[in-house]
């Protein structure tokens, strides 16, 4: 059997299986591709060189087994093979964190986060880091930059640490364990804030298909509308902002429910490839206006 029969074979079985994408990949035939090729321990950019390539008995039978594997426990590729992707860049993962996917890479690695600051942040705090990927990405955009990574799970903090020392990074890259805010100390104030938090609402959370629930609960799962993190992240994070830094917030489907418990707010919506109303950006001075809103209010 040549590779891309193997490849074209094993998308139809992950289409018959029903199984679910959005790892890293968001179709059959992308996450085939993948785990064939990682099975075989070929580089994953050679499918089309290495199309026509014989695979042996030996190497059919073990790319059954992983497609196998990935049918009957429904986890995600990414937990199988050890690695994923985010815009290119490659991050050790596993189940002691999400598999990293976050949509604020897209702005930030693309220009649009330095622009709508002015310039290159110096001090960056990556709040619910996870594996690390998005404090890589922003120490790999700002080589000038310092990062803080913060997380409540050790073990995610664990993964994180493999992934700095990966990108050798440790010498711009501190991570500290903390819940929310309360893991940062009192003087410490960033150009940018990046958090990608838990907060899929309880209703979508009990729907997840079984990819997503193999994934750490605590990372994902945001109360009732979504917003159990954010709200103290809002009430909060201005005193941790220099006077020109901002916020970027990602929300993912919790729009209405974001508008609902923030109604005065008006935040600026980054475009994303999954849409406008996913990422947002709150300058401190919006942060301390609002803050101010609803203590007259009470």
């Amino acid at each position: 059997m040549k590779l891309i029969d193997c490849v074209q074979r094993t998308a139809e079985r992950l289409e018959s299986a029903r199984v679910a994408f959005g790892h890293g990949t968001t179709n059959a035939f992308d996450e085939a591709a993948w785990l064939v090729l990682w099975r075989l321990g070929l580089p994953l950019d050679t499918l089309d060189d290495l199309a026509d390539r014989m695979l042996s008995a030996g190497e059919q039978a073990a790319v059954r087994a992983l497609v196998d594997e990935r049918i009957t426990s429904r986890r995600p590729a990414a937990y199988l093979t050890g690695e994923a992707w985010l815009h290119g860049v490659p991050f050790f993962a596993d189940e002691r964190a999400i598999v990293p996917r976050s949509l604020i890479a897209e702005p930030l690695l693309e220009g649009t986060l330095e622009s709508l600051l002015g310039g290159e942040p110096g001090h960056v705090l990556d709040l619910c880091t996870g594996n690390g990927s998005l404090a890589v990405l922003a120490a790999l955009a700002w080589p000038e930059a310092r990062v803080l990574g913060t997380d409540l799970s050790a073990e995610a903090l664990e993964l994180a640490r493999r992934n700095v020392a990966r990108h050798e990074l440790t010498d711009r890259i501190a991570l500290r364990r903390g819940d929310g805010l309360a893991a940062l100390r009192r003087s410490e104030s960033f150009d940018l804030v990046l958090c990608n938090p838990p907060y899929v609402n309880t209703t979508s959370m009990s729907t997840l298909p079984p990819e997503f629930r193999a994934e750490p609960a605590l990372s994902l799962a945001g109360g009732d509308d979504g917003m159990d993190f954010v709200r103290p992240l809002l009430a909060g994070i201005a005193a941790h902002l220099q006077p020109e830094g901002a916020l970027v917030l990602e929300i993912g489907h919790e729009r209405d429910h974001f508008a609902a418990a923030f109604p005065a707010l008006e935040p600026l919506w980054l475009s994303t490839s999954a849409g406008d109303e996913q990422v947002l950006m709150l300058t401190r001075g919006q942060l301390v206006a609002s803050a101010a809103h609803q203590a007259a209010s009470r």
